[in-house]
């Protein structure tokens, strides 16, 4: 890891007595580093100091471990330890450390995953310098940093995260069933008559009725509840 020096600039001064604030940079490619470390420094006035650059995970979770810099730019795609992981060692080794993801990709499919690790928000390494800086000290002050397309990225996986887990509680419940009440149950959903599901399961048409009964019982629905219960499993 290579230590980054802070570039003086004559307005340095404009961050009065206040203390900056520091960031580490965690990137597989070297250019991507310096170049930020570069942006960082010298489009912040002085309020942002670059404490190290790191080539993966491992070694950022290692210099927040040490540093604990107010925040980390994060690439996904990294040897070693990939992004997503080392933000949540980097939020376990320093609590206080606010994690940016870096990225040059749609966060599509990350978003749900960086945030549940604890990412706080995206930075694109193609985003104009003063949006990165503002950013870094916008995180400082508990505001997240989601553009609209991880916003919206972020309702979509919540929204199938949600679909998933209906679906997988229908599934559970279903097959909380015996074996027959529950194949009586998916024929009924299925728009057959008692008469029809006796003919297709071999079985008199009081069996039928026992076992949506029994099932209605132990689920606490009726039948059209269990119709949308079979829906929700996709049986």
């Amino acid at each position: 890891m290579r230590t980054q020096e802070k570039i003086e600039r004559p307005d340095d001064t404009a961050a009065g007595s206040e203390a900056p604030i520091t960031v580490i940079i965690a990137d597989d490619d070297p250019m991507i580093c310096q170049t930020m470390a570069l942006i960082v420094q010298d489009y912040s006035r002085g309020r942002i100091r670059v404490l190290d650059t790191c080539a993966n995970g491992l070694q950022a979770v290692a210099a927040a471990e040490r540093d604990h810099p107010d925040v980390v730019l994060m690439d996904i795609d990294m040897p070693t330890m990939d992004g997503i992981e080392a933000t949540d060692r980097v939020r376990r080794v320093s609590p206080d450390t606010h994690v940016l993801i870096l990225t040059s990709l749609s966060p599509q499919r990350t978003v749900e995953r960086a945030v549940e690790m604890g990412a706080e928000g995206f930075v694109s390494k193609t985003d104009a310098p003063q949006t990165i800086i503002e950013r870094l000290i916008a995180v400082c002050q508990g505001e997240p940093q989601f553009n609209q397309a991880a916003q919206r990225q972020l309702l979509d996986d919540m929204a199938s995260a949600r679909l998933n887990a209906r679906e997988d509680e229908a599934k559970r419940l279903l097959e909380s069933l015996p074996e027959r009440e529950q194949e009586t149950v998916i024929l009924a959903a299925q728009g057959m008559s008692n008469q029809e599901i006796a003919e297709r399961m071999f079985i008199s048409e009081r069996t039928v009725k026992a076992h949506l009964s029994n099932a209605s019982e132990r689920l606490s629905m009726n039948r059209v509840q269990l119709a949308r219960l079979v829906e929700r499993a996709g049986r």
